[in-house]
This record gives structure tokens, sequence and C-alpha cells, in this order.
């Protein structure tokens, strides 16, 4: 499919989508929302791509925020709907994939495009970096799960300063606050998330994704995370994947895992 405000670009199991409205500073319009629900769906269907990797093109934002022009007149029911549509389509699309997705934080991280990192299983950011939830500068609260997943990363009383001063922090903050995984120079940034890709293609793509499940589960007021747990590990048993790590571990060599 060819897409006009994303780029995806494929390099054996890992898929790259790039967020590329650089003249927007890659904001999030509701077109590009679409494209991202679906290059998200289409990737997750394909058994051969084992990590994403997303970002925004340039090296000025990964994604400054939502495209505000496209909601400031918006009433009370189309602010609800705004919000439920964006966080079933995309934000909670990417965080329960199957397929590991890495947020690769090339510049500015803001609004709706830190709720969009949140969203995805690990951060990694360039030193240049900056995030935030600027959201009540503007008379409004994070509508794309913002108030949910900033304190399951960075604790409850973080998260209350963040959201409340509507500031920005550094990559060196963010790293101390558990925000990001990794902090590294702008031109190192792909690289690092490449061989971080590298060693997740390496391991079963299945128990990854029961993993991904079982997480995610804790952290769901109506599911007891242990027993998704315990029903995940189970199923893996029954599966080839399994088979094939056990035995290669067994026999003393490199796993090839079939994926099923």
């Amino acid at each position: 499919m060819r897409y006009k405000n994303i780029l995806v670009e494929h390099k054996s199991h890992l898929a790259t989508v790039i967020i590329n409205r650089p003249n927007k500073l890659n904001a999030l319009n509701k077109d590009t929302l679409k494209e991202l629900s679906i290059a998200f769906s289409s990737l997750e269907a394909n058994s051969d791509i084992k990590v994403i990797i997303l970002t925004g093109s340039g090296e000025k934002a990964f994604v400054a925020g939502a495209d505000i022009s496209e909601f400031a007149n918006f009433s009370i029911k189309e602010g609800a709907k705004l919000a439920s549509k964006g966080q079933k389509m995309v934000f909670n699309l990417i965080e329960n994939l199957s397929t590991p997705v890495i947020a690769a934080l090339n510049g500015f991280a803001l609004g709706g495009g830190l709720e969009l990192a949140m969203a995805c299983h690990f951060r990694v950011a360039s030193t240049t970096a900056r995030m935030g939830l600027p959201e009540v500068s503007l008379g409004v609260i994070p509508g794309y799960g913002g108030t949910q997943r900033l304190p399951q990363l960075v604790g409850k009383g973080r998260a209350m300063e963040m959201i409340m001063t509507a500031g920005m922090i550094n990559a060196e903050q963010a790293l101390s606050y558990g925000l990001i995984n990794y902090a590294v120079p702008q031109d190192e940034l792909i690289n690092l998330c490449e061989k971080l890709a590298a060693k997740i293609a390496n391991n079963s793509s299945v128990a990854i994704g029961h993993a991904i499940n079982a997480v995610n589960s804790g952290f769901k007021h109506d599911n007891n995370g242990y027993e998704v747990e315990i029903n995940a590990f189970a199923e893996c048993f029954d599966t080839a994947d399994f088979k094939e790590g056990t035995t290669a571990f067994l026999e003393k060599r490199k796993a090839q895992f079939p994926g099923k």
C-alpha cells in the first residue's frame, strides 16, 4: 500500500515505520493515525516480521504532538469519539501487538507523540530528544492513554508532576525516570535499535507474543496477570518453537525457531 504520511521499510525480519510529516514536526492527524493503524495491522499479520521500529522523519521530532487544528472546535461528544477511536485504532493496537515495537525517539516526543512512544513496548532516545505532555497548557488532558501509561512507567508522583507542569524533560531525565531504556547520540539511535531488534529476532516470536500479553495483563484491572502468565506458559509447551528451543539447548546448538 502507498502511504501519504508514513514510510514503511523492510530489512530482513525488521520493519521500520517512519512518520513522515517533517513540515508539521510529524504531528499526528487523523489520516496519519489511520495509516499507522493499517501499517501495524499489516505488519502484525506478516509472519516474516519479527520486530518493528517506530520513528519520525528528520532530526527535530519523533512526533511533536497531535494536529490541534483538527479538534480545536470539537464538542464533548466529538472529543470523546476522538480519544476513543484513536486509542482503539492505534495506541491500544500497538501496545497489544504480539510483534515487539521499539520507539526510536529522534527528537521532540510531545503530547500524542509521547503517548504513541509509551504505547510501544520500550523506548530508545537520542540525547537531543525532549519529552512531555503539554496538554493542560491548552486546557485539556492527555487523551491517548497518557494519564494511564505514564504512571506505569515513571510512577504516580513523577507522572503527576510532568502532566501538571506541562513541561519537557530531556533524555537524561527520561532515562533516570525509567521512561526510556537508552539515550544515545542521534547518529547511533537507529543502529542501536536495530541491534536490539536483531537480539529479539533470534528468540521465539511465539513466546515473545505470549510474554507481551502476560506483562500487559498485569496492568489491567480486569485481568489476573498471574493467571494469564500461567496459561501462556502452559500454551508454550504445545508449540514448535518450544520443541525446537529445548531440542537445540540439549543438542548444544543455536535454535532455529519456526515461529509456530
